[in-house]
């Protein structure tokens, strides 16, 4: 019987870019909601949702979720789960997996495998996913993370920014729409809760600040993020207005409970 684990999702209400995201209508329900859905379809133990606004709190305990309030200052999500660990005070071994907020077609297969990637491999504290880059416009889109690995699957780095750069192929990256060896990073983590209690207590890093990556904090402070190809793909998240659009069209047409 593998090691249980748990889901927090951070849901931070103020969003800059859209603000009140996560309690948006996306077709009859709340944004967190649905996102709360996708946790309910994986094996996790527990499901918490995280904020630091009491009516995020209301709504989630509407519909049933159990909700831990946290402070307001923090920088990242990842933060906000390092106090929800302190607060459970789980052990620190405990796996946790953050399903960030904005991602309401997140499958349970692929939240199960963020937390298999550390109960597989015992000396990995911090994992993620990653699916290649099949749009060419995708790649250019800042929206959309790109990520390198080394030959462990092990990153190297994450950007906004096309990463890697295709010395030989700018030409034909310009109209190609296939890009071969791009890959984009998928909004999953799984952590030890050893690693997160760490990673609460350091500072955002300059790249973090800069990308307004959190996961370049844990590369800034040589922390290993083991990341692996998903074993299916993640419907999109939620960005932008017009993310917003799609996820209401694609709920409404699909008879999802």
């Amino acid at each position: 019987m593998k090691a249980a684990f748990d889901i927090v999702i951070p849901a931070r209400l103020n969003s800059k870019r859209l603000p009140g995201k996560v309690l948006k209508d996306v077709a009859g329900k709340p944004l967190i909601q649905r996102v709360y859905d996708c946790a309910r379809k994986s094996h996790a133990r527990t499901i918490i949702i995280a904020t630091d606004s009491a009516e995020v709190q209301e709504v989630a305990r509407s519909f049933g979720a159990k909700v831990v309030m946290t402070k307001t200052t923090h920088h990242s999500g990842t933060d906000r789960i390092a106090e929800v660990a302190t607060i459970v005070n789980w052990s620190a071994e405990q796996i946790i997996v953050n399903l960030q907020g904005d991602e309401p077609r997140m499958p349970g297969l692929l939240i199960d495998q963020a937390a298999d990637l550390l109960i597989d491999n015992p000396r990995v504290r911090l994992a993620t996913l990653c699916a290649p880059i099949t749009e060419s416009e995708d790649l250019y889109n800042p929206d959309i993370v790109k990520v390198v690995r080394n030959q462990r699957d092990v990153a190297l780095y994450f950007s906004r920014s096309p990463v890697p750069f295709h010395a030989n192929r700018r030409d034909e990256l310009s109209n190609s729409r296939s890009i071969r060896s791009t890959y984009r990073h998928i909004g999953i983590y799984s952590y030890r809760v050893s690693y997160l209690k760490e990673f609460g207590t350091q500072k955002p890093s300059p790249m973090e600040k800069e990308e307004k990556l959190e996961q370049l904090r844990a590369l800034w402070n040589g922390e290993p993020i083991l990341v692996a190809d998903a074993v299916e793909e993640p419907g999109p998240g939620i960005d932008s207005p017009s993310d917003l659009v799609n996820a209401v069209a694609y709920f409404s047409n699909h008879s999802i409970a």
